[in-house]
């Protein structure tokens, strides 16, 4: 009787901390997954950003994008006069001065055209979640989803059971959302990172040769926007299933979403390419950039 009681004793320890930590995730994590996963215009309206891309001609990444543009501008020049005593065939002065003023042009308009490119990204996920919104009366985001797993995944109402089904399933679940916290937190700072190097980008079309910087940049940041729209899909197809507690199919299908969710952004790399927020698949996407 004793042993029994030792093991019960262990058995709810072990519960209580599995518990606190769980709840403790919860609580404090995914309120921020929202503002990391569906991103807006806000992204750039932050001062020390701001300052780093600069705010004219005349600083931040601008003023390095711009004097490289004279840089070009120079050595396009000393390369056309060159090729009257080498004969090495040159572009047409005319073709390459009104690729670089278009080129410089889009780049000193660059975080404008950016701020657009972000807001129609976010209008067409606000559209998804609002839709589902209307049609099941629920916010669609990750702060209802991870109330639906802290209702619906319990044994015993609010406890945990950590040697349960359901323990196992909801620490599974809480595990597998604490993974999207890192992989969103790493997807916000690619986005910023593609956006700082935006005018160098621009500006490597001005070269036939580099026209690969800009595709692969381009790319790029299409699928890190990209993945937020198919999380708002993801997340409307979850909520428009009823569930029920008593419904192990129902629960498996939290997992199925939340692995999704995981995988999202190896998905839209399969599927237009792009980056991985897979910091190990990351770096070797970065190295392999011109391929």
């Amino acid at each position: 009787m004793e042993q029994n009681n030792i093991t019960d004793i262990i058995v709810s320890t072990i519960n209580s901390i599995i518990e606190s930590l769980l709840s403790s995730i919860d609580n404090s994590l995914y309120g921020i997954l929202d503002d990391l996963t569906f991103v807006n215009s806000n992204i750039l309206h932050d001062e020390y950003f701001e300052n780093i891309f600069g705010t004219s001609t005349s600083n931040g990444i601008l003023l390095i994008a711009n004097s490289l543009l004279l840089g070009v501008l120079l050595y396009f020049a000393i390369k056309y006069f060159l090729a009257h005593f080498t004969y090495a065939e040159v572009e047409k002065p005319s073709s390459f001065i009104f690729k670089l003023i278009l080129c410089g042009i889009l780049m000193n308009f660059s975080y404008f055209i950016l701020e657009q490119v972000l807001n129609i990204n976010s209008y067409i996920t606000l559209a998804i979640r609002d839709l589902g919104n209307s049609l099941f009366g629920k916010s669609i985001c990750f702060s209802e989803l991870i109330n639906g797993i802290n209702k619906y995944i319990s044994l015993n109402g609010n406890s945990l059971n950590i040697f349960s089904l359901d323990g196992l399933l909801k620490s599974i679940l809480s595990m597998s959302l604490l993974s999207l916290v890192f992989s969103y937190a790493f997807r916000y700072i690619l986005l910023k990172v593609f956006i700082l190097i935006s005018p160098f980008a621009i500006l490597s079309l001005a070269f036939s040769n580099l026209s690969w910087f800009y595709k692969s940049w381009a790319k790029n940041l299409f699928s890190l926007l990209f993945i937020q729209i198919i999380v708002a899909l993801v997340l409307l197809i979850l909520f428009s299933i009823n569930y029920d507690d008593s419904n192990l199919f129902n629960k498996f299908i939290y997992i199925g979403g939340i692995y999704v969710l995981i995988k999202a952004n190896s998905f839209v790399q399969d599927f237009v390419g792009g980056v991985s927020t897979n910091i190990s698949q990351s770096v070797n996407n970065l190295f392999s950039l011109k391929r």
